[in-house]
């Protein structure tokens, strides 16, 4: 029973240490971070034709540039624009998301995914959702009655 009590008091410790070290590594890494003030947005209801565009706005809180390479969409009706130079630390910059399909009514709910050199948050999702309102239809022409006829027949 001595040498189980031993055997697991020496694994613990050894353990310990392993994770100590270890989370001293990470902090001490150098590299970039993307750090994003939000990742989703609602539009809420978009009118007809509307504009259906977003800058999500983030911050390089690493300490090493911070480059981002083609990010991919959800489908190709969601449009990304992206910086395309270095984001030195401490800079913030924005992601541009379109979505182009403000002529079809109806709701959507759409991503792009960012990818970065960053340490921990290599790929990002940018969430996009809203309603496209209908197209406004102009009022029909109203029957115009002819002259002298009566609108109402009463007795």
């Amino acid at each position: 029973m001595k040498k189980l009590f031993v055997l697991f008091s020496a694994l613990f410790l050894m353990c310990s240490i392993a994770f100590a070290q270890s989370e001293e590594t990470t902090e001490k890494q150098n590299g970039p971070e993307i750090t994003f003030k939000e990742t989703n947005h609602d539009f809420g209801n978009i009118p007809f034709k509307g504009n259906g565009s977003y800058e999500f706005v983030f911050v390089n809180t690493g300490n090493e540039p911070l480059i981002l390479s083609q990010p991919k969409s959800s489908c190709g009706c969601t449009v990304p624009e992206w910086p395309k130079q270095p984001i030195l630390p401490g800079e913030s910059n924005c992601i541009k998301v379109t979505y182009k399909n403000t002529d079809r009514p109806g709701g959507f709910n759409k991503y792009v995914t960012i990818f970065s050199n960053a340490l921990i948050n290599k790929e990002i999702k940018l969430h996009i959702k809203g309603t496209v309102e209908a197209q406004p239809t102009d009022a029909a022409p109203m029957k115009m009655e002819s002259v002298g006829s009566p609108v109402n027949k009463t007795n």
